[in-house]
């Protein structure tokens, strides 16, 4: 189209003609809505808003999950990092492969076996589906029945409220740190193959079927027994482990002559520490994902309030391990103490991470650390050998951490409750706590014993003394981690 001016404005009338029709459709549109909006069932908005919200906290719940499972797998990390600088040179190489080996096992067997040991599989027990009553568990709750392979939920639905591969791959890194627990504290002479033995039964049985008493709604769990991150059901059940371990294969050679003790000072304090840091790190995945919920306002608020009292309990237990070394050894503060104060710090704190204040936190985890420097030489006194001190850190304040969980029970009565109603929860709580611990010690005792005897019997679970006057860097690994220095 030409005007008088000559040009063409054909494409200026369409741009303006176009502009038009795209504001009429758009005006159409939203008055069309608007109608809409109004005529709508209420229930059908109101169902649309609850599947939205309902998308929202299963992401923010797997997040939780695969976040939280990252963390604490660089706890394995943190292990290695701190076996390796407690050992001496020789063996640092075969104590950094051990726990990548251990990891591995903890991982297979946990598919393979320890997941529906956990979280029994109603659905391989109930093909046509489960009655209401129905349970996974036999023997009054203290045995899962569902030793099967786990597999992951469809992948075009959601399964629960979380992915099910999260909550796996987050069940799955806890198991590992039962055995990294063992592999300190038998570290210098164990022989390797009946270790990885024992770490598969360990990760396989041992440790799912204590965990299934609590988290998968066993015995425990039906008396009232709070473990929230596994002070007894992980560190404590590693720690038993680790202890039987270390009385069946016996000291190091030339570790204790007569009533005199040998120090074995380890190779890289600075490794150890670093390794200490890694695992104060991982904890917060530890206990925080362990509220297994970050989909609303009051979820996320306590996976943070987790975050801060986790945190001011490895503070506690770093302070407390420090002035206790100092009135102890006169003046000297022994680094490793500190490093396993932290730690019993942090295991004090994880049976209950949520309900104390900030100021509950700190003294929970410096009774731990305090802990932690009585136990070490109560350990030599027996001749019981924990190369890195794994028993005091992560058993004995496993036990401390699970008892102090009554302090923190809320009685249910209300703020009208009278000391004396408050009193008797407390009182109450402790004792099923107690079980709990003593339940967790006969089983996981009597389990390890008869595994570490079999394998002593059998495959044989300590190396020669002159296989560790070489190292095992060289008689089991066959490379050195510091073959400048170690030759």
């Amino acid at each position: 189209m030409r005007f008088d001016d000559g040009r063409d404005h054909s494409m200026t009338l369409f741009k303006r003609n176009f502009g038009r029709m795209v504001g009429l459709t758009l005006a159409s549109v939203a008055a069309a809505g608007a109608a809409w909006a109004q005529e709508v069932d209420p229930e059908l908005l109101a169902r649309i808003e609850a599947l939205e919200g309902q998308a929202s906290g299963y992401v923010d719940n797997s997040y939780l999950f695969l976040i939280g499972g990252l963390i604490v797998m660089f706890m394995a990390a943190g292990f290695m990092c701190l076996e390796a600088g407690l050992v001496r040179s020789k063996n640092a190489a075969m104590q950094s492969m051990k726990n990548i080996a251990l990891f591995s096992v903890a991982g297979l067997m946990f598919w393979l076996v320890g997941y529906h040991m956990v979280y029994p599989n109603l659905d391989f027990l109930y093909p046509e589906g489960a009655p209401d009553d129905a349970t996974g568990f036999i023997l009054g709750g203290w045995l899962s029945s569902t030793p099967i392979t786990w597999a992951p939920g469809e992948l075009t639905t959601p399964d629960g409220d979380y992915a099910s591969s999260s909550d796996w791959f987050f069940q799955m890194v806890f198991v590992a740190t039962a055995a990294s627990i063992v592999s300190g504290t038998v570290a210098e002479r164990v022989n390797l193959w009946a270790f990885l033995l024992f770490t598969a039964v360990l990760t396989a049985f041992i440790y799912p079927i204590v965990a299934s008493w609590q988290w998968g709604g066993g015995a425990l769990a039906n008396m009232g027994f709070s473990d929230f991150a596994g002070s007894t059901l992980v560190h404590s059940t590693g720690g038993w482990a680790a202890l039987i371990g270390a009385i069946i294969i016996g000291p190091r050679a030339g570790k204790y002559f007569g009533n005199t003790v040998n120090p074995m000072p380890g190779s890289n304090i600075p490794l150890a520490g670093l390794g200490t840091f890694i695992l104060w790190f991982g904890w917060f995945g530890f206990n925080g994902a362990s509220e297994l919920a970050a989909g609303g306002v009051e979820a996320i608020n306590d996976v943070a309030k987790i975050f801060a009292n986790t945190n001011m309990a490895a503070v506690g237990g770093v302070l407390a391990a420090i002035i206790t070394t100092a009135v102890l050894y006169k003046g000297k503060v022994d680094a490793t103490m500190v490093f396993n104060g932290a730690i019993g710090g942090l295991v004090s704190i994880t049976a209950e991470p949520l309900a104390p204040s900030l100021g509950s936190s700190v003294l929970i985890g410096a009774i731990g650390g305090v802990l932690v420097v009585l136990t070490v030489p109560l350990l030599d006194k027996f001749k019981i050998d924990d190369v890195v001190g794994a028993i005091p850190a992560h058993l004995v304040c496993g036990i401390w951490g699970t008892l102090a969980v009554a302090f923190n029970t809320q009685t249910a009565k209300g703020e009208d409750a009278n000391g004396e109603e408050i009193l008797r929860s407390m009182g109450e709580q402790f004792a099923i706590q107690g079980v709990g611990i003593l339940a967790c010690a006969i089983f996981v005792s009597i389990a390890s014993a008869i595994i570490w005897y079999a394998l002593k019997l059998t495959l044989g679970v300590r190396v020669s003394d002159e296989e560790q006057e070489v190292g095992l860097d060289k008689s089991e690994v066959g490379i050195e981690a510091y073959p400048e220095f170690a030759s």
